[in-house]
């Protein structure tokens, strides 16, 4: 059994809605109640009633939830206990991170932030999106960083999180250029021939932003999908070898643009993608002084009123 198996089911009980709490669990409908059935076969009983609406849970569900709730503080509890343990942690940032991001913003950002908020001791933790939200919502991480589209808001509960805006980037289509400088395939393409395309995996995030994109395409995309993983890194690397097209960054792939190794796969598709940290509240849980220090010093460095 599965610590987030019981905190899926949690958010279940509250909501009473499988589609809502997919949602907050940042994963697909599909995946989340796999889990919830996981769950279920782990306890050897139903937990949800699934022939209401709302969702409710049966007198066995109710019975777990109370003690999900106990079992997950006391966890919590334990690890906060733990943690303060370590003293070296106390003056390291801990900060989840995206794989994307991780390898492409996260290291030139820091390094522009020494001017003004002085030597940071840091510790980076590379995951996907979903993950990433985790760590900071279970606190084990100080800040998270994450991209957010106007199609996949990340849901934390501005109540209990803050949130400043770090910047802006677009996600185009990139392909490897052929010997005279032009793309090796182009966008749009044609339902006769469609071009190959280097996608995402299902549920991760950039790729619903892609797929949200092609859909509100005014002009129909023919594309061959022949290929895919959820890390940008990936796609990248199989778009210079020449197998495809591939939705990047920009921040992935300037070095690349600027050697001509990649090139602009056509089409007018492109989609705007903010860049944002997180950390919860200081009302809500006491942070680290270090945190609270770059916190203060990043917020005057972008100018945001408290």
């Amino acid at each position: 059994m599965e610590t987030k198996w019981l905190e899926d089911f949690v958010s279940l009980a509250e909501t009473r809605s499988f589609s809502r709490s997919a949602q907050l669990r940042h994963v697909t409908q599909p995946a989340f109640s796999r889990r919830i059935q996981s769950l279920e076969a782990w306890a050897g009983t139903d937990l949800v009633d699934r022939s209401s609406y709302p969702t409710r849970l049966t007198p066995a569900g109710q019975t777990l939830y109370d003690q999900a709730l106990e079992m997950l503080q006391a966890l919590q509890s334990t690890r906060a206990t733990l943690r303060a343990h370590t003293a070296a942690a106390q003056d390291v940032i801990e900060f989840a991170v995206p794989h994307t991001l991780a390898f492409t913003f996260f290291p030139s950002w820091l390094s522009g932030l020494r001017a003004t908020c002085g030597p940071i001791k840091s510790r980076l933790i590379a995951l996907n999106v979903h993950d990433a939200v985790l760590r900071l919502v279970e606190g084990s991480c100080d800040l998270l960083i994450a991209y957010q589209h106007a199609s996949q808001p990340i849901q934390l509960d501005a109540s209990r999180y803050e949130m400043l805006h770090l910047g802006t980037e677009l996600l185009s289509p990139y392909v490897r250029p052929d010997d005279q400088g032009a793309p090796l395939y182009a966008l749009p393409g044609t339902l006769q021939q469609p071009q190959p395309y280097l996608a995402y995996a299902p549920g991760a995030y950039l790729g619903r932003a892609v797929d949200q994109m092609l859909k509100q395409s005014t002009t129909p995309v023919h594309l061959d999908r022949i290929y895919e993983t959820d890390m940008a890194e990936g796609l990248k690397a199989m778009a210079l070898e020449g197998h495809g097209i591939a939705f990047l960054p920009a921040s992935a792939v300037r070095k690349e643009v600027r050697a001509r190794k990649l090139v602009s796969a056509g089409g007018a598709l492109e989609t705007a993608l903010d860049i944002r940290i997180y950390r919860e509240r200081s009302s809500t849980r006491k942070a680290k002084g270090q945190v609270e220090s770059f916190w203060h010093d990043l917020r005057q460095r972008l100018g945001t009123p408290p």
